[in-house]
């Protein structure tokens, strides 16, 4: 009889070499990206493809930057993020699933605020390297929308002609790099 247990490969975010970025639309005419400087994550997995993997992710709120100070703050406030009573973002996967060739789909609970809902995110698998010091390295470009009334985050801004400032669509984009851990 064959006993023989699965083993679980453990995968720390790699900062230096990912980014969190996220778009909107500003006044429905053009886009404003930003980006979150500090977040770690960890993959949990007992396959070779990542195929079924525990991924769990979170987001240093504070750490937003839209390239404008006083933006930055306003997000940071009590009409956005909350930031000084929901200091993180949380997201914690169900299910992570090869869809074909390198392309999965990750489905999840993200947490912002007091809100947590389920999502559904695109990954790209970019492959697997080992860098110049002998660490082994995994790449993803994630990729989903979601719309920030849902979580929670309602600020309406409209100007003088009825135009609305903020759109409720916003786009994720990151691309990790997990280091395999010893």
């Amino acid at each position: 009889m064959n006993t023989q247990t699965a083993t679980t490969t453990k995968w720390a975010i790699d900062p230096t070499h990912s980014e969190v970025q996220f778009k909107v639309k500003h006044l429905v005419i053009s886009t404003v990206t930003g980006t979150f400087k500090k977040f770690e994550g960890t993959v949990e997995t007992e396959n070779e493809d990542f195929s079924d993997a525990k991924i769990n992710f979170s987001i240093d709120v504070n750490s937003i930057d839209t390239n404008q100070e006083q933006r930055d703050g306003h997000l940071k406030s009590d009409d956005f993020f909350s930031a000084e009573k929901f200091p993180q973002i949380v997201f914690a996967s169900t299910s992570f699933k090869k869809v074909s060739g390198d392309n999965y789909t990750l489905e999840g609970h993200l947490t912002i605020k007091d809100v947590t809902k389920p999502i559904s995110l695109a990954v790209e698998y970019g492959g697997t390297a080992t860098d110049f010091y002998g660490n082994v390295k995994a790449g993803f470009e994630v990729t989903g929308k979601i719309n920030r009334k849902e979580f929670g985050l309602t600020w309406d801004g409209i100007t003088e002609a009825g135009a609305i400032v903020v759109g409720e669509d916003i786009k994720l984009q990151m691309n990790v790099q997990f280091a395999k851990q010893a």
